[in-house]
């Protein structure tokens, strides 16, 4: 018999106690693993908190009929839906064939047909615990986009190189930059730092550390990341907001593999495996004079694109589950999404990728009233704009969208004239071009708005 990893999850559901007897026998003999059930609420219950590989479903059950339970299922979730019936009949079957089932089946059902089935169920059970053998520190996900970073993730993680990890807010750059430290088989530490965080004058001496006196203010030596990472990993969030001079440094240090501290004149030597990242896309980011060139080269060894989550759909349902699944550990509940829920929860677009869908579910769980999880049909908060032409923006906006409103308003106040949208903004021509490149990409504007690039020389912000 194979793994329990491996069994194939069967759902029979059945108020005759001698055919459960037998599904249940056969399932032993055939590497699957049956849930028995009696009502339709409990097979909805059953398939709330369950992925099943093969539902047997009687047509006559005490409380209904059994397929109005397929009307409730998440399909996607699911393997193949078997009808079983005592009581045939034309109007049955003609329903039944309507609806995603595979086969309709009369009693007394032959060994060799569930055997057939049961055969099929342990199959797609080994398909689904290979897709999720793709999941690595954390990540989620089953669509080919992400099992392609999985596996690219998989064989540079041993190798001694720089990666570049590129991907919109909340894609999750930083579980991309932990997974390549745990398959590293380094024995440092796993030190995660937001460039754009720490004010340019302290960056300095939080990545590189200081000797005692160096500065007003330090009053002992300090220990640097780089070095709190030795023998380990180093991950560089946000690397196009740090400041042109640092990076000359960085440079530096990632070429010789030694560094000197603040006020000191000791070199330290370093073994530290660099995964750098940014939202934004490096090659704008070194024209727009944000990001060293050579500094780009050397860090970009190995790049990795994060697809947006509206980019992979199919992810967005076991994220979902995972979620909250995470929620229902912590706090010792078993609460389940009802069968519209996770359909909903996937027409979305998500601007804020999987870490606005994490808060959602978090939400929806801390207001749910009862173990079932109901979602309602829910615009995004989308900004107003207001006669006197302000702009009154939504809670639960994030910055980027709040940026995204404000620049096209503002834009369209202008006519369109991006000189005169800058001086409004306080921003560059360049800026607001470079912002128009990112929304056209991502498919919210299209070229006519974007116009023509600004003239040369001219800096982003």
């Amino acid at each position: 018999m194979g793994s329990s990893q491996d069994l194939g999850r069967v759902l029979v559901v059945d108020d005759n106690a001698a055919f459960r007897a037998l599904v249940a026998e056969l399932a032993s003999l055939s590497d699957c693993r049956v849930t028995s059930v009696e009502t339709l609420a409990e097979a909805r219950h059953a398939t709330m908190e369950h992925e099943f590989d093969l539902l047997l479903v009687d047509l006559v059950l005490p409380d209904g009929n059994g397929l109005d339970l397929i009307d409730d299922l998440d399909l996607a979730a699911h393997g193949s839906i078997a009808i079983v019936t005592g009581h045939p009949s034309i109007e049955s079957a003609v329903r039944a064939v309507r609806k995603p089932v595979v086969e309709y089946l009369v009693k007394p059902v032959s060994m060799e047909v569930l055997g057939r089935l049961m055969s099929d169920a342990h199959a797609r059970a080994r398909a689904r615990m290979s897709r999720s053998g793709a999941m690595i520190s954390g990540m989620v996900g089953e669509s080919a986009a992400m099992r392609t970073l999985f596996e690219q993730v998989r064989r540079v993680a041993p190798l001694d190189v720089a990666v570049f990890v590129q991907g919109e807010s909340g894609t999750g750059k930083e579980l991309v930059a932990n997974a390549l430290h745990e398959l590293s088989g380094r024995k440092g530490r796993f030190i995660a730092v937001n460039c754009g965080a720490i004010a340019p004058d302290l960056l300095s001496s939080q990545l590189f550390g200081h000797e005692r006196g160096s500065f007003t203010g330090a009053s002992q030596s300090h220990t640097g990341y780089f070095e709190q990472a030795q023998g380990g990993t180093l991950f560089l969030d946000e690397i196009t907001e740090m400041p042109l001079n640092l990076q000359v440094y960085l440079l530096r240090v990632l070429e010789t593999r030694a560094l000197t501290r603040v006020g000191g004149t000791r070199e330290i030597p370093v073994d530290v495996r660099i995964v750098a990242a940014s939202n934004r896309d490096p090659q704008f980011a070194v024209q727009n004079g944000n990001l060293r060139a050579d500094l780009y080269y050397r860090l970009g060894e190995f790049p990795l694109a994060l697809p947006p989550l509206r980019g992979r759909r199919e992810d967005i349902a076991p994220l979902a589950r995972h979620f909250l699944e995470r929620l229902n550990q912590r706090y010792g509940s078993e609460r389940v999404f009802d069968g519209a829920a996770l359909r909903r929860l996937s027409e979305r677009n998500w601007p804020g990728n999987v870490r606005e869908l994490r808060h959602a579910v978090q939400r929806h769980y801390i207001l749910s009233d009862s173990q079932v999880i109901a979602i309602a049909d829910e615009a995004a908060p989308r900004a107003v704009t207001e006669s006197d032409g302000s702009v009154r923006f939504a809670v639960g906006m994030s910055f980027e969208d709040i940026e995204r409103e404000m620049l096209l308003k503002t834009l369209a106040a202008s006519g369109n004239n991006k000189r005169r949208a800058a001086r409004s903004l306080g921003i560059t021509t360049k800026t607001i071009y470079n912002r128009l490149l990112r929304y056209r990409s991502q498919g919210l504007i299209d070229d006519d708005l974007l116009g023509s690039p600004p003239e040369e020389g001219e800096k982003a912000d």
